[in-house]
């Protein structure tokens, strides 16, 4: 199967005869390191929130832009059996609607997420600039991306362009924790919320960058905001720069967060992430 092909095979949902949404779990979509069998972890936490927001998209038939979703991780989906997917709507409005979906094998829920719609509005000029403007794509094409034995096995199925990285196991000792970087998804389709949910989460834990020998963490909850749609020319070729940035680790917890850039300074989406330290 090709990159393009296995991507759109994840991203896929199946419409059943009792209404919900089936997907297949790759084992190729792990969060495990790559030198490991995909079963030394679980399915990514960016996927799966894309297909908890593809699942209320599809489901309910909904047309208007996603501006937020907030999922919370339940318990540790498994490959080999459908993840199933019913989505609910709360409450359809001209301007804002809102759903949910629950999403879980068997009897077993998994996962629940929440998200918010609605169109843009004639707005004043945006006052949100970044802090320090990217570094060009082309100075960055021989960059260094995610690799190694203990490269996270989905990060295969993204391209990376780190402006100073990756920092993982003690990079960041001592400093700021932040990683800034240029990514895109391999298949090279144009930027969309489902691509767009997949890239927030697709780095290492940042506080992974703070420690030589980096905590045991899972998700718990993940919350993104989708602030502007992107454009040919904001996500060139599917290209977004994303800035990873711890906030707080500590009391058994580890809280981070990253923003989408587009090319033209503009913020597209942020997500905060809430981790338990293990």
């Amino acid at each position: 199967m090709t990159e393009p092909d296995l991507i759109h095979a994840a991203f896929r949902l199946t419409p059943e005869d009792d209404g919900a949404l089936a997907a297949h779990l790759s084992g190729e979509f792990s969060n495990g390191p790559i030198s490991a069998p995909p079963e030394a972890g679980f399915p990514f936490g960016g996927l799966l929130a894309a297909l908890c927001a593809g699942g209320m998209r599809q489901g309910l038939g909904i047309e208007a832009p996603l501006r937020s979703l907030t999922v919370q991780y339940l318990a540790a989906a498994r490959y080999g059996q459908s993840l199933h997917f019913r989505p609910r709507m709360l409450r359809g409005g001209r301007n804002v609607a809102y759903a949910v979906v629950e999403g879980g094998q068997g009897s077993k829920l998994t996962h629940h997420a929440s998200a918010t719609y609605g169109a843009d509005g004639a707005t004043p000029v945006p006052l949100t600039p970044l802090l320090a403007p990217p570094p060009s794509l082309d100075s960055l094409k021989d960059a260094p991306g995610i690799s190694g034995p203990m490269a996270p096995r989905f990060s295969q199925h993204v391209d990376y362009r780190f402006e100073n990285g990756p920092n993982i196991l003690g990079g960041n000792e001592g400093k700021p924790v932040v990683e800034r970087v240029w990514m895109r998804v391999k298949d090279g389709a144009p930027l969309d919320e489902l691509r767009m949910c997949y890239l927030l989460d697709a780095l290492y834990p940042p506080a992974w960058t703070a420690f030589k020998a980096p905590p045991m963490m899972t998700t718990v909850d993940l919350r993104c905001d989708f602030l502007a749609d992107p454009t040919p020319d904001a996500a060139p070729d599917g290209w977004v720069f994303f800035e990873y940035r711890l906030l707080d680790h500590g009391l058994g917890w580890s809280v981070d967060e990253a923003t989408a850039w587009g090319a033209d300074g503009r913020p597209l989406a942020l997500a905060r992430q809430r981790r338990k330290l293990l």
